[in-house]
């Protein structure tokens, strides 16, 4: 099966070193997408245990993640041109 990305969906899946082909499907380019977020979650939480800083500036070290993978969370349907 052949997918048609959207070029805004493209260019942020480029920021973070990924570039589907035709043929992968959205499925495993969202699950790839879910264990980089949660591998830099949990590098987060590590270094905490290694700061001396507060939790405050940990909380917006996470608010700053989130808003970088904030477009993995709407539907494949939105990744996808349409026909």
């Amino acid at each position: 099966m052949m997918f048609r990305y959207r070029e805004t969906v493209l260019n942020e899946l480029a920021r973070h070193g990924i570039i589907p082909r035709d043929d992968t499907p959205p499925e495993l380019i969202h699950e790839f997408i879910n264990a980089l977020y949660v591998y830099e979650i949990r590098s987060l939480r590590t270094a905490l245990a290694g700061w001396r800083g507060r939790k405050r500036d940990y909380a917006s070290q996470v608010e700053a993640l989130r808003k970088r993978y904030l477009f993995s969370r709407p539907p494949f349907g939105f990744w996808l041109e349409s026909d």
